[in-house]
């Protein structure tokens, strides 16, 4: 099991303190569950989780209570992973790219063009026989994943030209830690170099990485149109939130409780998608005014893209999360292949 984070350590002491303002919350539901995440409360997290909270209030009459922590409040990703998993706080909404240690499994959302570009068969593909499928592989590490929720997607900017697919070839990209994105970028000629998020803009700045690939509202907010002159609108990449709760807490639970909180969580991701999508389209626009070359990537491109990125890296993917691994690959391909074609 893995070892508590500091932060969670001392929350956990936070908790069994006995104070009157604590003990008066607690008591006054029948559950009530600590949520924490990373993102601001401005952000379509937050945003999402404020009307689940509302809906799971309402609906259990406030027997159930959702405290909501953004902003790492209660710690880094790993730190509240670690601690829905002791159970030190019930849940935490993670990006599933922060999982891969916890659960080498959930990498499979690393793959490049994982899903379509149409946004309701994405769904389709996130909702049904391979999303079950991801959440089921946490069940292993001690936690209950009931939902996926979208977190927008990725696209590729470089200081060099991507006027078409063959561009790649040569250039240099920064990625995460990560051998199924490395590979992403094999597949077409390009190198990976992994490196930390803090450091991006310098390496960008400096030319010791070409590009590099994130959401547009990352890209705008991170200034990197300062460093980068091209920006082609990819969405090659899937950014999944993993909506997780303590297995105790969770099991604790009557019936009705976890299908009125799973159907919060579900009535709701289409407008935690429509926020995050706005967000997109107003990133957009900023990027556009500052003078950044933008397109957006053919239907032509985005398929011999998959074409050539999707194989290579979905070997990788597999030779690390092994059977498991290899058994969502045979579900996801089946369920894409009903879905897209």
């Amino acid at each position: 099991m893995a070892k508590f984070g500091m932060k969670a350590l001392a929350f956990a002491a936070a908790l069994g303190m006995s104070g009157t303002a604590m003990t008066t919350i607690v008591m006054a539901q029948e559950f009530t569950a600590r949520i924490g995440h990373l993102e601001s409360a401005q952000q379509a997290r937050h945003q999402g989780l404020e009307m689940v909270a509302e809906l799971v209030k309402v609906r259990t009459e406030g027997n159930v209570e959702f405290q909501l922590f953004p902003a790492g409040q209660l710690g880094q990703a790993r730190e509240m992973n670690e601690g829905v998993q002791l159970g030190v706080i019930e849940g935490t909404v993670s990006p599933a790219a922060f999982l891969s240690g916890f659960n080498p499994a959930v990498s499979i959302l690393d793959v490049p063009f994982i899903y379509p570009a149409d946004r309701e068969k994405a769904n389709e593909l996130r909702t049904g026989d391979f999303g079950q499928a991801v959440l089921d592989t946490f069940d292993d590490v001690g936690v209950t994943a009931i939902a996926i929720w979208p977190n927008g997607r990725k696209s590729f900017t470089s200081s060099k030209p991507l006027e078409d697919v063959a561009a790649f070839e040569g250039q240099r990209f920064r990625v995460m830690d990560s051998r199924v994105l490395i590979s992403q970028f094999e597949a077409v000629g390009a190198s990976a170099i992994a490196l930390p998020f803090g450091e991006l803009y310098t390496a960008l700045q400096t030319g010791v990485v070409d590009g590099q690939e994130n959401a547009l509202d990352t890209i705008a907010t991170m200034r990197y149109n300062e460093v980068q002159d091209y920006l082609v609108v990819s969405e090659h990449g899937a950014n999944e939130d993993i909506v997780m709760f303590n297995t105790a807490w969770w099991n604790s639970l009557p019936e009705e409780y976890q299908t009125v909180i799973r159907e919060a969580f579900d009535e709701v991701r289409p407008q935690v998608e429509e926020i995050k999508e706005a967000s997109q389209a107003s990133a957009r626009e900023r990027l556009e005014a500052a003078g950044m070359n933008v397109r957006d990537l053919t239907d032509e491109e985005r398929e011999t893209l998959r074409e050539q990125m999707y194989p290579q890296a979905r070997d990788a993917y597999v030779a690390q999360a092994g059977a498991i691994g290899n058994q969502l690959v045979e579900t996801y391909e089946a369920e894409y292949e009903r879905i897209v074609e």
